[in-house]
């Protein structure tokens, strides 16, 4: 069964491909600019969909011996990709089109990228709601690029939509085509700060990003708070997926403890940290004594 993140791209697939040929069919026929460049902007979309489907489905093959922590991090790879591609294909062809005006057009389309918005709106609150954060600050947190990406593809299109439509407005009010111009380079910025946004974020998961700060807090808790740990040395976390957080722990313990006692009581500390954020999947601890440690 597709998981809510399938599901959401493939609602978002369905209606930037739709919504890019009505896009090019309504500029190709009026020579609108900023038209053309909306249907640039779903032709990116359209692509990204598929590079986020790509994602969802490489990520989920299993562990082996050449990728022994999995295949979480193509969920990161093929997101950076996507957001290449609306800075390549979206933002510049818009600008270009912008500077080279034609003329401009009508094009009705909020209904299919409203849809698809709303559904990625949906599933990034329920997701929020679960971490109990506010939807804003879940957006900027999250590790999970797909649904992130389809909420700034989305949001960024009805924008657009709404920018080439007062460009088109001014252009017929006034006669001059330097309104639907300038429509069509507003929206290539706007893809310029989307594409920004995501490469950004998906970058610092690429290159080994720590878990955020409210789940570094609470598995420094599980180490401060037990009374067989005295001093939390190390604690090294990395994003190993969208819901994938490996873990490794240098700590002292007290002297007293025997061999049996310190397996048992990182057997209780690893399950301690998996209460606690329920994204660790993998967990290294090195239980030190003092004395070793210092000598």
């Amino acid at each position: 069964m597709p998981s809510e993140s399938h599901k959401t791209v493939y609602l978002a697939l369905a209606a930037n491909a739709g919504i890019g040929i009505a896009k090019f069919a309504g500029g190709a026929i009026s020579g609108s600019s900023a038209m053309l460049a909306e249907g640039a902007h779903s032709v990116a979309d359209t692509t990204n969909q598929l590079f986020l489907l790509a994602s969802l489905n490489l990520s989920e093959r299993e562990p082996d011996a050449d990728h022994p922590f999995g295949y979480g991090m193509e969920r990161f790879f093929w997101s950076f990709l996507a957001a290449v591609f609306i800075f390549v294909s979206g933002a510049v062809f818009s600008v270009y089109e912008g500077v080279n005006r034609i003329l401009s057009g009508e094009e009705p389309g909020v209904l299919l990228e409203g849809s698809s918005l709303l559904r990625a709106l949906r599933q990034t609150e329920n997701e929020a709601r679960a971490k109990r954060r506010p939807l804003a600050k879940h957006l900027r947190m999250s590790r999970d690029p797909t649904t992130k990406t389809v909420v700034f593809e989305d949001s960024a299109a009805v924008l657009g939509l709404f920018l080439a439509a007062a460009g088109l407005g001014l252009t017929q009010m006034t006669g001059s085509t330097v309104y639907d111009g300038a429509a069509s380079v507003a929206i290539g910025i706007v893809l310029a700060i989307i594409a920004f946004l995501l490469g950004r974020d998906t970058k610092a998961l690429l290159i080994g990003s720590s878990a955020v700060p409210e789940e570094r807090e609470a598995l420094q808790r599980v180490f401060t708070e037990h009374e067989d740990v005295d001093e939390l040395i190390e604690l090294l976390t990395m994003a190993l997926g969208p819901e994938s957080l490996l873990v490794a722990a240098r700590f002292d313990i007290a002297d007293e403890l025997d061999s049996r006692e310190i397996e048992t009581l990182a057997d209780e500390i690893e399950e301690q940290l998996r209460e606690a954020v329920p994204d660790v999947t993998q967990v290294f601890l090195d239980p030190t004594r003092r004395r070793v440690a210092s000598r």
